[in-house]
């Protein structure tokens, strides 16, 4: 049996994510249509802020609390915001696509 069959790894949870994606849905509806939105765009947006910041990985209630408390730091927001705005920039300026 394979290492990851034995482990229920659906269960870790990167909080940092979830902070992407919302603060990216958010600068896309402030930027309007002159931004592509294409699903191959859009993941690479994410993906790319994503590699900016520093994941924040959780399994259990202490890693809950872990993360709600790193959340909490204005600097970490401050990081989500300038990752996705840049991820946004770079993306939207050269395009994965034809």
């Amino acid at each position: 049996m394979a290492f990851v069959d034995e482990y229920d790894f659906e269960l870790l949870k990167n909080e940092s994510e979830l902070m992407i994606l919302n603060e990216l849905e958010s600068q896309l509806a402030e930027k309007g249509d002159d931004i592509c939105r294409c699903n191959d765009c859009v993941v690479d947006m994410a993906a790319m802020a994503l590699n900016a910041v520093k994941p924040l990985y959780r399994f259990s209630l202490l890693g809950s609390l872990h993360a709600a408390q790193a959340m909490d730091d204005p600097s970490f927001a401050n990081s989500i915001y300038h990752a996705v705005a840049n991820a946004i920039e770079k993306i939207s300026s050269n395009p994965s696509h034809d």
